[in-house]
């Protein structure tokens, strides 16, 4: 199965989106939206995902800490949906037991073994690398929707009513992200900074990947060889990426 997902600048979208893929066979089970939601229930949470290089939905990368499906009303998507906040983001609810899997939220209704389902079962998720632009889209009110189709023409078809539903460009989110933050990347960087904003912005985004948040350079810098195999990590790809690190340590808004 293929992952498909969207992200739309209302709930009202992502639910038509997901009658439109519910019209193409895709069962519920195979449906998860995350939308930003104010709540009482104050959970905390980290956010699972996958490495787009490794098939999997992946583990948790916090602790699952409980929660019930069905206990945040769901009743408009016709989904279960659980109510958690996400550190950084603030509440979510995780609409169907995609959308709670991805959340890490595997309550005693959902049964536990609803992760292992949706990692054994439906297949890769969301890549590591996007995931700060989900949490962006999320920590600005928009919903997200991921469906898992069929290999073929049904995760053909999904992907077309993802965008015709009007799902937002990754491109032009990652743009928009990054030009939310540039004027005080500038400031903090210097007069070199238009010279150099390539090579800092890919550091930056570096630091962003679940796995390298918060570690300092030296502590990665082998890794990041790797990862970034032909590219030169220079002065400002450091500088970029200490800078990510540091504000993804302090907790900054932006940063995950």
């Amino acid at each position: 199965m293929q992952a498909v997902t969207g992200v739309f600048k209302s709930r009202d979208e992502a639910e038509r989106a997901v009658d439109q893929l519910r019209d193409l066979g895709i069962a519920e089970k195979e449906i998860g939206v995350l939308s930003p939601e104010s709540s009482p229930e104050r959970l905390e949470a980290g956010v699972p995902v996958t490495d787009s290089e490794d098939p999997g939905m992946g583990k948790t990368m916090g602790a699952a800490v409980g929660g019930a499906m069905g206990a945040a009303g769901g009743a408009t998507l016709g989904l279960a949906a659980a109510s958690l906040a996400i550190p950084g983001i603030g509440p979510v609810i995780a609409f169907g037991m995609v959308g709670a899997a991805l959340l890490g939220v595997v309550g005693a209704a959902a049964g536990s073994a609803v992760g292992d389902t949706v990692e054994e079962e439906l297949g890769e998720g969301i890549p590591h690398e996007d995931v700060y632009l989900y949490e962006d889209a999320l920590r600005n009110g928009h919903s997200i929707v991921i469906a898992y189709a069929e290999d073929g023409e049904q995760s053909n078809r999904a992907a077309e009513v993802i965008r015709n539903a009007g799902a937002e460009d990754l491109d032009t989110l990652r743009e928009n992200w990054w030009q939310g933050l540039k004027e005080d990347e500038r400031a903090h960087y210097g007069d070199t900074f238009d010279k150099d904003e390539p090579s800092y912005r890919r550091g930056y985004q570096a630091a962003l990947h679940p796995k390298r948040r918060g570690k300092a350079y030296s502590d990665v810098e082998d890794e990041l060889r790797t990862a970034y195999a032909g590219t030169v990590l220079d002065r400002p790809f450091v500088h970029g990426y200490e800078r990510a690190s540091s504000r993804s340590r302090a907790g900054e808004k932006g940063n995950g």
